[in-house]
């Protein structure tokens, strides 16, 4: 799951001395939210689609505007999840350790990716717990829930403060009522459910679930 194995090179890296409408141009035929910038060969940053119908002329006048944020070759691809996220960009320049401009990956790889490993692609049960900071365990989590013969696919916490944290885990649909009963045992709270207590009508939905995470 390296960036490099998945660094597509087709959407073109602009100078500045390049025109806005040829930026415009190449954005809209991509559907990409930001566009790449960079001297010689050396990564510069990034534009937002939005700035690029706000001027005329060459890229220069809007160098202003330009965000530094890109990841690298031999970073993992969950790394950037966070950078889709807090640029709300679809697509992400990939750079080497000397800056070095070598394409880009996209929001459709790392969906592609991850739809491929169970806690996504097994049908299955969703919950959201809640227990005291001082007391979480992922190890105690995956055993109440492999303790009632269950196959526990994964989680990730959800929600972090200094008092209690929340963890989104899915399991398999086996003695989910005795599953629930023993994280009340356990002393944690059960924040959502995304299944019905008769073990029908079970959500299908995986991509609202990728969304979930890719969001956190």
């Amino acid at each position: 799951m390296f960036i490099k194995d998945y660094i597509s090179k087709d959407f073109p890296c602009f100078h500045l001395s390049d025109s806005i409408e040829s930026a415009r141009e190449t954005i809209e035929a991509f559907g990409y939210t930001h566009i790449f910038i960079k001297k010689s060969h050396h990564f510069h940053g990034a534009i937002a689609k939005d700035f690029l119908y706000e001027e005329e002329g060459s890229l220069k006048n809007l160098e202003h505007q330009i965000e530094r944020f890109a990841i690298l070759e031999d970073n993992n691809i969950l790394d950037s999840i966070r950078l889709f996220y807090t640029f709300d960009a679809n697509v992400i320049p990939v750079i080497n350790k000397s800056e070095k401009y070598l394409g880009y990956i996209t929001c459709d790889d790392v969906f592609r990716t991850l739809s491929k490993y169970p806690l996504f692609s097994e049908t299955g049960a969703i919950i959201t717990v809640e227990v005291p900071s001082r007391k979480y365990s992922m190890t105690e989590i995956a055993n109440i829930v492999e303790s009632n013969n269950s196959k526990f696919y994964g989680g990730f916490i959800s929600m972090m403060s200094d008092e209690v944290i929340q963890v989104t885990l899915k399991m398999s649909n086996e003695n989910l009522a005795s599953i629930d009963a023993t994280f009340d045992r356990y002393d944690y709270r059960i924040v959502e459910k995304y299944y019905s207590d008769e073990k029908t009508d079970m959500l299908k939905d995986r991509f609202g679930f990728l969304q979930k995470f890719i969001e956190i």
